[in-house]
């Protein structure tokens, strides 16, 4: 299991675009973010909570390389790891290129594809 880390100190939620279960085809809200002034790389931040709802304080990171790891917060369940990892090899061109800040939010939010069922 991941050690928790408050989120604040992780970095700031005003920083994430949250994306919804209709546009990432995910059961739960998931948020992407710009390295800013992060000191780690390049993450997704999950919510443990199904459904439209965003909820930052039940949520864990998700790390994108070398592999796709829980690295911070409460482990997802087998099968929401599962479709996770599934929903950012899909899209990890796009995520780097966020990232990086080659790519402006609704640029990124335009290139996501959904996973489907």
């Amino acid at each position: 299991m991941a050690a928790e880390v408050p989120i604040a100190a992780e970095e700031d939620l005003f920083e994430m675009a949250n994306l919804s279960p209709t546009l990432t085809g995910l059961p739960m809200v998931v948020w992407i973010y710009e390295r800013g002034r992060s000191r780690h790389d390049v993450r997704v931040k999950v919510s443990l909570v199904h459904g439209r709802s965003a909820h930052p304080d039940r949520a864990c990171s998700v790390a994108l390389r070398p592999t796709i790891p829980v690295v911070s917060g409460p482990d997802l369940p087998p099968e929401d790891l599962a479709a996770v990892r599934r929903w950012i090899e899909l899209n990890r061109d796009v995520k780097l290129a966020y990232w990086h800040g080659d790519l402006l939010t609704d640029e990124a939010i335009a290139r996501l594809r959904p996973i489907s069922p």
